[in-house]
C-alpha cells in the first residue's frame, strides 16, 4: 500500500499537482484510477481501466508508475498521444514530482532519417537518380537542402520535426531508416545512427513511450533472430487499448506485395555488380513477378465482378506461378551468396540475400494457404497488390508475445466496456484474470450535450437513405452554423451527401482525401464554421477543443463490413464454435467504434455540442438498446427545434 499512499499524496487537494499545475481540479475518478494502478504495480498482475473522457487517465497511470522506481513502458494508439505525453505531460511531472527520472520517445524506424542512406542518396544526385534508381523529382530537389540543414541541428532525426515535409514525399522512402535495408553493426554510421542512439537512450530511461505499431513490431521481431528493439520492462501500460487487436492483427500477419519485390530488385541493381549471372537472376525474378502479380490482379477483378469473397482458394489456384517466383527468389539468393564468397564480405549484399530469403519464405507461406489459423486475402492500393495472411484470433499471440513477458500490465481507454462488462475485450486479447476499474467521465453531459435521433430517415439499405441523410445533415448544420464533423461508414454515402451539402450550405466544406489528415484537422481548427466530411480514420485520435467543433453527426452504426476478409473469418470462427457472432462480436465492435466517434465532441468541461446519429436501427432493432445504453448520458431529442434552441 506504500505506492498507493505516495500516489494519493500527489493528487491531494493541496498536493504537488495542485501547486504546480495551473487550474488544477481534484478528480475523484483520477484518484481512484491512480490507486488501482498503484496496487497492480505493487503486487503484479493485469488491470483493465476504463476512464471516461476528461478523467486525466494519463497522469493517473504515469504518476504511480514513475513513483514505483521501476521502468515503465507506455504504448499509445497514435503518434499524437505519444508526443502529447512526451512533450506535455512528462515536463509537468518532472516539475511536480521532485523526483529525477528520464524518458525516451520511440517511434518506428521509418520515422527516422538514415544517415548512410541519406549520404548515399545525396552523392547520387549529380547522376540525377536516387540511390534506389528512381529519377530525382523536382520536389525532392526542393526538400534536399531543407533536410540537409535540419540534419546539422537535429538530435533525434525524427521527421516529425520537419513540419513542412509532405507526408507522401517519395524522397523520404529512399532515406528513411528502413528495417529491410539496415546494415546493422556493419553500417559505417552505426555509432551515430539516430535509431541506435534512440535505443541507447531508451535502454537508460525510466519511462519509454512507444506506440502499438512499434510494440507489436518489436514482439514479432523477438520471434526472429534479430533481438528486441524496445528495452525490457516490468510494467507495460497500453493506452488507447481498444486499438490493440487491430494493430496486432496487422503485425502478427504476413504480407507480400509487388512493391516489396520491386524494392528488392532496385536495391540489388544499385548495390551489386551486375555480372551475367546476376543479370539473369534479377531478370528471372522480375519476369516471374510480373506473371504472378498480373495473374492475381486479373483474378481479383473476376472475383469483384462476381461479388464472391476473395479467399485462400484463389491463392492455391495461382500456386504454380507463385512457386516459380519463389524459385526465382531462391536463385537470386544463391547468386548473391555466391558473390559474397568470391569477393570480400559485404554487409549490403548479405542483407539483400537475407531479404530475398525472407520474401521467398513469406510468399511460400501465402501461396500454400493451408494454415487454418490465418485468413488469406488480397488488397490493392494505387498500383500495389498486397497478398496478406492475417491471424483470425490474436488472443494467444498477444498473451504470449506481450502480456506474459510483463510482471504488470495496465490496459486503459475511454472505451473498453460493452454492456457494462470487460468480457469482450478480455476475450479478444486473451486476458483471463484481471483487476477491473471503471471511472465515469467528469463531464456533465446532461448540461453539455444533446443527442439527436431523427425519426424520418429510412433504413441504411434503402436507396433513399443517402438523400434523406443529406437533408438531415443540412438541417442540423444550419442550426449548428457548421462547426461539425460529419462521419461516415462508407465513401459512397460521403460522396452522395457531399454533393447536397456543398450546394446547400455557405460553410467551408473540408473533405477527407483532399489533403493529408493532419492538414485537414489544422484547417478545421483554424477555419470559422468549417465542416469536415470524413470516414473511419477520423473517428478516433482527433482532439478539437472549444466551439470549433460543436456537432458530430454519424450516418450509420459502424458495423464492420462482413465483406472484409478478417471480419468474415472471425464471424465464421465464432459460428463454428457454436457462438452468436452478431451479438458477441459484431455488435460489441460497433459499440466501441460508435463511442469513439461520438467521443470527438466533448473534450473539455467548457465544451458544448450536439451528437446526431441518423441510423433508425437505434430505435427499430432489438440490438439498438445496447447501443443507446452505451452512449453518454445526454438528453435525447427527435426534434430539430430542440437542437436549434440548444445552439441558440
Amino acid at each position: 500500500m506504500r505506492l498507493r499512499t505516495a500516489a494519493a499524496a500527489v493528487f491531494a487537494d493541496d498536493g504537488p499537482l495542485a501547486r504546480t499545475v495551473h487550474d488544477y481540479e481534484p478528480r475523484e475518478g483520477q484518484r481512484a484510477m491512480a490507486a488501482a494502478v498503484a496496487d497492480v504495480i505493487e503486487h503484479g498482475g493485469t488491470l483493465i481501466a476504463e476512464a471516461g473522457t476528461g478523467t486525466g487517465k494519463t497522469l493517473a497511470y504515469l504518476i504511480p508508475a514513475i513513483l514505483s522506481g521501476q521502468r515503465v513502458l507506455v504504448s499509445t494508439g497514435t503518434k499524437n498521444l505519444q508526443e502529447q505525453i512526451f512533450f506535455k505531460d512528462i515536463p509537468v511531472l518532472r516539475e511536480t514530482l521532485g523526483k529525477p527520472f528520464s524518458a525516451t520517445l520511440m517511434k518506428g524506424r521509418s520515422n527516422y532519417l538514415c544517415l548512410h542512406r541519406f549520404e548515399t542518396y545525396r552523392d547520387g544526385v549529380e547522376g540525377n537518380t536516387s540511390a534506389a534508381g528512381r529519377l530525382i523529382e523536382s520536389g525532392d530537389r526542393l526538400m534536399l537542402p531543407i533536410i540537409n540543414a535540419w540534419l546539422k541541428k537535429t538530435e533525434t532525426g525524427d521527421r516529425a520535426e520537419l513540419r513542412d515535409l509532405p507526408e507522401d514525399l517519395p524522397l523520404w522512402k529512399d532515406i528513411a531508416a528502413d528495417a529491410e535495408t539496415c546494415l546493422g553493426t556493419e553500417c559505417p554510421r552505426y555509432g551515430d545512427c539516430f535509431v541506435t542512439l534512440m535505443r541507447q537512450r531508451a535502454a537508460e530511461s525510466d519511462v519509454v513511450i512507444v506506440n502499438h505499431h512499434l510494440l507489436c513490431a518489436d514482439a514479432q521481431l523477438r520471434k526472429s533472430d534479430y533481438g528486441e528493439v524496445i528495452p525490457a520492462s516490468a510494467t507495460l501500460v497500453i493506452d488507447e487499448a481498444h486499438q490493440l487487436e487491430d494493430v496486432a492483427t496487422q503485425y502478427f500477419g504476413i504480407a507480400v506485395s509487388n512493391y516489396r519485390v520491386d524494392d528488392l530488385m532496385r536495391d540489388v541493381e544499385s548495390a551489386v555488380s551486375l555480372t551475367p549471372e546476376m543479370l539473369q537472376a534479377t531478370s528471372r525474378v522480375a519476369d516471374r513477378a510480373r506473371t504472378f502479380f498480373s495473374g492475381m490482379a486479373m483474378a481479383r477483378m473476376d472475383v469483384a465482378e462476381s461479388k464472391a469473397r476473395y479467399n485462400s482458394d484463389t491463392f492455391v489456384d495461382y500456386f504454380q506461378d507463385g512457386a516459380m517466383l519463389a524459385g526465382a527468389l531462391e536463385g537470386l539468393e544463391a547468386t548473391l551468396v555466391l558473390s559474397l564468397k568470391k569477393d570480400e564480405p559485404d554487409e549490403v549484399v548479405a542483407s539483400l540475400a537475407r531479404r530475398a530469403r525472407e520474401l521467398r519464405q513469406d510468399l511460400t507461406f501465402l501461396i500454400r494457404a493451408n494454415d487454418t489459423d490465418f485468413v488469406y486475402y488480397v488488397e490493392s492500393r494505387a498500383r500495389g497488390l498486397f497478398l496478406r495472411a492475417a491471424p483470425i484470433d490474436v488472443s494467444r499471440l498477444a498473451k504470449e508475445a506481450l502480456f506474459d513477458r510483463m510482471r504488470t500490465t495496465v490496459l486503459t481507454s475511454a472505451t473498453l466496456a460493452v454492456d457494462g462488462s470487460f468480457e469482450y475485450v478480455k476475450s479478444r486479447l486473451g486476458i483471463r484474470d484481471a483487476m477491473e476499474v471503471r471511472v465515469e467521465s467528469e463531464f456533465d453531459y446532461a448540461r453539455q450535450a444533446l443527442l439527436y435521433l431523427p425519426r424520418r430517415v429510412p433504413p441504411p439499405k434503402s436507396p433513399a437513405f443517402s438523400a434523406a441523410a443529406a437533408r438531415e445533415v443540412i438541417e442540423i448544420l444550419k442550426r449548428s452554423r457548421g462547426r461539425a464533423f460529419v462521419l461516415f461508414t462508407s465513401y459512397a454515402v460521403l460522396g452522395a451527401v457531399r454533393q447536397f451539402v456543398e450546394m446547400a450550405l455557405p460553410f467551408p466544406i473540408l473533405v477527407q482525401g483532399t489533403a493529408p489528415r493532419s492538414t485537414l484537422i489544422e484547417q478545421f481548427r483554424s477555419t470559422p464554421n468549417a465542416v469536415l466530411l470524413a470516414t473511419s480514420s477520423f473517428w478516433q485520435g482527433v482532439d478539437v477543443v472549444g466551439e470549433a467543433l460543436s456537432c458530430v453527426i454519424i450516418d450509420k452504426l459502424p458495423f464492420a463490413s462482413p465483406g472484409d476478409p478478417v471480419t468474415a473469418a472471425r464471424i465464421e470462427a465464432i459460428k463454428a464454435s457454436g457462438g452468436d457472432a452478431f451479438a458477441a462480436y459484431q455488435v460489441p465492435l460497433a459499440i466501441l467504434a460508435l463511442q469513439q466517434g461520438l467521443g470527438r465532441l466533448i473534450r473539455h468541461r467548457t465544451d458544448r455540442g450536439v451528437l446526431a446519429i441518423l441510423d433508425p436501427r437505434l430505435r427499430t432493432m432489438g440490438y439498438g438498446r445496447r447501443f443507446l445504453d452505451s452512449l453518454p448520458p445526454a438528453p435525447v431529442t427527435h426534434d430539430l427545434g430542440t437542437v436549434e434552441r440548444f445552439f441558440g
